[in-house]
């Protein structure tokens, strides 16, 4: 989605500082200049492991399974797609079944089996606690037939059983994001829930036993209502670094970050230590509470230049891998949390026409297609609309998406015309109609497993056509 989709607290749990080392001083004096930079440069580098941290908090904050949340270790079955009530995850998707879990892989690996799909498209990403999608079987990469795999941890070393492919995870935090293909009919949905409940996921000291995960337990201070995004947002420079360094410890950077690792240490930001940002002078403490405002600033304007941008379509092939770019990890994080590798799908964006404008339900659009020329991909395409915030939008029809499993109605020439617009354009057109909110929109199309061979987006052999005001 993309859940499930974007979430989450403005109340953070560390751990007691008396089992952390003592404070590290600065290694050197910083003007008030050169810690706001180094702490904007640290923020954003650190923005997706606490989104994630956050995420996993709120999404496992109940006892039970219940709706879009499931405790720790439990698969989370998604039975039917979100509606616009959904908050837990930015930019949700409502194109694909989720089977999802989060797991801490610290101290074993969990086993992961995956039934026959009979054909079916799916796929089961899994990241890491800085969001990179470190594995993903599924009918692209290993086909599908049964599989078993063992998602070990960092520091895990050991013997598994045979017939089991490990899978290492480079954090102890695991987010198992599966998607499951379904048109959303009746029927469909019977046959993708039979799957799901095929799907298992054991801890390895249980393969091959009966295994009941543990009840959760809640946490009574865990905000469950406010979106994550906001709740990330909303944390103190001191709250928001004590978090990070904190989490650090079981999730580890990557040798490549080497540098801002160094740079953070600066400010005494380090695994396992707490950060006490009144060991600076007064005009270093106040330059460092503006930092997260000042960050997510960066965050969110590096949307214009996270991509290409055709005809208004901004869109990436650096998701799920990020290596060293931090802004675009840290910017697909707060607009499409659980992100596949491009080759799994490709996320075309749209906020504004090629003048600049913002698109509204005040005006009427319209997104033409020549014929022959939908979008090319092995596996589906669909077009998303959410609000400015990137959710769904309530509407009459309860419809989120048009993709290539919906009964729309082809032009005369066997072009495809697609309505965009906030009232409902009339009988003859319901059909391609996908409903706008009155205020400002954006639209998402997503092409799942797309085409390699042209004509293809990756190679930049299909352009995604402009969506264009019309007259009413």
């Amino acid at each position: 989605m993309r859940i499930f989709r974007n979430i989450l607290y403005i109340l953070v749990v560390l751990l007691p500082l008396s089992v952390l080392t003592a404070c590290s001083p600065p290694a050197k004096t910083l003007s008030a200049q050169e810690a706001q930079q180094i702490a904007e440069e640290a923020y954003i580098f650190g923005y997706p492991l606490v989104t994630m941290e956050m995420t996993r908090r709120v999404m496992t904050n109940v006892p039970e399974p219940d709706g879009a949340r499931a405790p720790m270790g439990h698969l989370l079955k998604y039975r039917s797609y979100p509606t616009a009530e959904f908050r837990d995850v930015t930019a949700p998707n409502a194109d694909t079944l989720y089977t999802s879990a989060w797991v801490d892989v610290t101290n074993e690996p969990w086993i992961l089996s995956l039934p026959d799909s009979d054909n079916r498209y799916a796929l089961f990403p899994m990241l890491s606690g800085w969001t990179d999608v470190f594995q993903v079987p599924g009918k692209r990469t290993t086909g599908t037939g049964p599989q078993k795999y063992a998602i070990t941890g960092p520091g895990w070393a050991g013997e598994l059983p045979d017939g089991v492919t490990e899978y290492k995870s480079p954090t102890s935090i695991v987010w198992l994001l599966g998607r499951i293909y379904c048109d959303g009919t009746p029927e469909d949905y019977a046959k993708v829930h039979r799957m799901q409940d095929d799907i298992s996921l054991t801890p390895l000291s249980y393969y091959d036993q009966p295994f009941t995960p543990a009840a959760g337990n809640v946490d009574t201070s865990v905000d469950m209502n406010t979106a994550v995004r906001d709740q990330v947002h909303d944390l103190d420079i001191a709250s928001y670094f004590n978090l990070l360094a904190t989490l650090m410890v079981n999730n580890p950077a990557s040798a490549a970050d080497a540098p801002i690792i160094e740079k953070m240490a600066e400010l005494g930001i380090e695994a396992g230590k707490p950060f006490d940002v009144t060991q600076f002078d007064a005009d270093v403490q106040a330059a460092m509470e503006g930092v997260p405002k000042s960050a997510v600033a960066k965050i969110m304007g590096h949307f214009s230049s996270a991509g290409e941008n055709i005809n208004g379509w901004l869109f990436t092939t650096q998701t799920g891998i990020y290596e060293t770019d931090y802004l675009q990890r840290a910017l697909i994080t707060a607009i499409g949390l659980g992100a596949n590798r491009p080759q799994d799908a490709i996320y075309p964006t749209l906020e504004r026409d090629t003048e600049g404008n913002h698109y509204s339900g005040e005006n009427n659009y319209v997104m033409h297609f020549p014929k022959g020329q939908v979008p090319p991909v092995e596996g589906f395409w669909s077009l998303t609309m959410y609000n400015e915030d990137y959710f769904f939008v309530d509407n009459p029809l309860n419809r989120y998406t048009i993709s290539s499993r919906n009964d729309y109605k082809l032009n005369a020439d066997g072009s495809l015309d697609l309505y965009l617009q906030h009232s409902n354009p009339g009988p003859e057109k319901e059909s391609n109609w996908l409903p706008s909110p009155s205020g400002r929109f954006t639209l998402m199309l997503r092409l799942y497993w797309p085409s390699e061979e042209s004509p293809s987006i990756l190679d930049g052999t299909w352009e995604i056509p402009a969506v264009q005001k019309v007259s009413e």
